[in-house]
């Protein structure tokens, strides 16, 4: 006979799972946990973190990487700190197990300190959530969670447990895993065999197709199909900015980001004059489709998606339900190679002249700091490195002029929600999955939501560079205000700050980049003394014109001559 108690349980199923880090920190709620915690720390480390939201973005971030579920753990006091998050996990189809100790049960209705209905709080942005009664329960819904959470379209998953159950005791409880969901995707689903076989011959017979992949291709792990369907069907390559990475953007067949941030005008122009649109695991929100313009919808589009809820939810399409990568394997093998001369020598024409335009703004002299040249210039120093990019500068910028040299998930941007203050803290998880130099990429808005997590960062001595573009303000409001409100702008600015000197202070290398001669020589130091941050002396985004299509065509109809690109 075996007797355990609560907190014992959850962490020998958490070591089943092959759990290697979760992320979180303590409150009075989960002192059992952590009393059990000290036998297990070799086994599953704990990663102590500053702020519940936090948490939430290094195991976000981590899920991503390693993929494996994300495991949160936090108080009940830190719940509602989780929250935003979550949301993102819950937007952008991240697994993670969402652990929330409690107050006893039974006691919620007397106000004790710290308990909240966390169950009806996090009921909307996750797949579900689970409130231990009993300790017996306990390994049943650490295996629901992890087979929810890992399987169809992933997502977040919460378990609330009361302190009085990680403190009972149980004889000979039901340890065991179902190791298939440790990891996603848990189980491949795909659709009906003949449907498959008419999106073949769809393919084969289109005379100008284009391939988009959204960030459900690296949640397959499908890029190496991405690559074998178009060499084998001659048909080029775009991705969504968060499925960048579906195919190397050295390939000849790429033509990089499309849509409405990040999208350039030669990988729109490919996607306008297409005849066929084969969409892979997108969820066509605005952003990505510049509100739906990008296709249009009088397109012949085929979609396949894991998620039935995305799946011709805005465009009127052919849809297939399943597993992408699963699903592609069955269109190679029922395709044969073909050429498609006309359509690819028209695309490399508009290729050849975009680049050269890249080439003159790289080659631009200026007294502000050149985006292109900055983001060639870290290009040179980056070998298999992992981007990470808050909304903003980082972002657009990375999206439209960065070019992945590798298929595979590299790079990190947060658009479920796109909320700021994300980078700094999922470079966390992002190292602790990889072991690779990590390169985030931030605005001083999201600087200022995330600083306490530098002091994290140096007490693991994460392999990081932080590139911080210090142009006080909330750029990205500042610019949308201009653009949309007769040129004015309102409360968007805030008083300058040396961040080089935050930095020190948290014990990281801290550069400055003031003019373009600096950028190549501080950015090889810092990618050399890691944990680092370059403070980029920046211009506000009102006067760049980022790769950001609607900005662009209102740019255009305003004549507006603040715009320096």
């Amino acid at each position: 006979m075996i007797v355990m108690n609560g907190a014992n349980i959850l962490l020998e199923m958490l070591e089943r799972y092959n759990v290697k880090y979760v992320f979180g920190l303590p409150g009075e709620t989960s002192l059992a946990l952590y009393e059990e915690w000290e036998k297990y720390n070799e086994k599953i480390r704990h990663v102590l973190v500053r702020d519940e939201r936090n948490s939430v973005y290094m195991a976000d971030a981590y899920a991503k990487i390693a993929f494996q579920p994300g495991i949160v753990e936090g108080p009940s006091v830190g719940s509602t700190y989780m929250l935003p998050g979550i949301a993102e996990a819950y937007k952008s189809a991240t697994p993670l197990i969402i652990i929330t100790t409690d107050t006893p049960l039974g006691s919620e209705y007397k106000n004790v300190l710290t308990s909240i209905d966390q169950s009806g709080i996090f009921q909307k942005i996750t797949k579900s959530t689970y409130t231990v009664y009993s300790i017996s329960d306990l390994p049943l819904i650490i295996r629901k969670a992890f087979r929810i959470s890992t399987s169809g379209r992933p997502g977040p998953v919460n378990i609330r447990i009361p302190s009085n159950v990680l403190e009972d005791n149980v004889k000979d409880p039901e340890i065991y895993s179902q190791n298939e969901f440790s990891k996603y995707p848990a189980i491949r689903i795909v659709d009906d065999e003949e449907k498959i076989k008419e999106i073949s011959e769809m393919l084969m017979k289109a005379e100008k197709p284009v391939i988009i992949c959204g960030q459900g291709v690296l949640y397959s792990q499908a890029w190496n199909e991405v690559t074998e369907l178009a060499e084998l069907l001659d048909i080029p390559v775009g991705s969504t900015i968060t499925g960048k990475g579906c195919i190397s953007e050295l390939h000849p067949l790429s033509i990089g980001v499309v849509g409405g941030r990040g999208g350039s005008s030669f990988s729109n122009s490919v996607v306008n004059d297409a005849d066929l649109i084969f969409l892979l695991g997108s969820n066509t929100d605005s952003a990505n489709t510049n509100y739906w313009t990008i296709p249009s919808k009088n397109k012949v589009i085929v979609h396949i998606d894991i998620s039935f809820e995305d799946l011709g939810n805005v465009y009127k399409s052919i849809n297939v339900v399943g597993d992408i990568k699963a699903i592609l394997r069955k269109i190679i093998a029922n395709t044969k190679k073909i050429q498609r001369t006309a359509w690819r020598n028209e695309v490399n024409a508009r290729r050849e002249k975009f680049l050269n335009h890249i080439k003159e703004l790289k080659e631009k002299d200026s007294n502000y700091i050149n985006i292109p040249k900055l983001i060639d210039e870290m290009d040179k120093l980056i070998k298999d490195d992992i981007l990470i990019a808050d909304p903003g500068i980082g972002a657009i910028s990375t999206a439209a002029f960065y070019k992945t040299k590798y298929s595979g998930r590299r790079i990190i941007f947060n658009y479920g929600m796109g909320g700021l203050g994300y980078s700094i803290p999922a470079s966390v998880g992002a190292y602790l999955a990889s072991r690779k130099h990590i390169i985030v990429l931030t605005g001083d808005g999201s600087f200022n939501f995330s600083v306490g997590e530098l002091e994290t960062i140096k007490r693991y001595n994460i392999n990081v560079t932080i590139i911080l573009f210090n142009n006080s303000s909330y750029g990205w409001i500042r610019a949308e205000m201009m653009l949309y409100h007769n040129s004015k702008y309102f409360d968007t600015d805030f008083s300058p700050i040396d961040y080089s000197k935050i930095s020190e202070g948290f014990g990281l290398k801290s550069y400055i980049i003031e003019k373009n001669a600096d950028i190549a020589p501080v950015l090889t130091e810092s990618f050399k003394n890691t944990p680092s941050l370059v403070d980029i002396r920046s211009i506000t985004e009102d006067r760049l014109l980022l790769p950001v299509e609607h900005w662009i065509n209102k740019a255009k109809e305003n004549k507006n001559n603040d715009f320096i690109y």
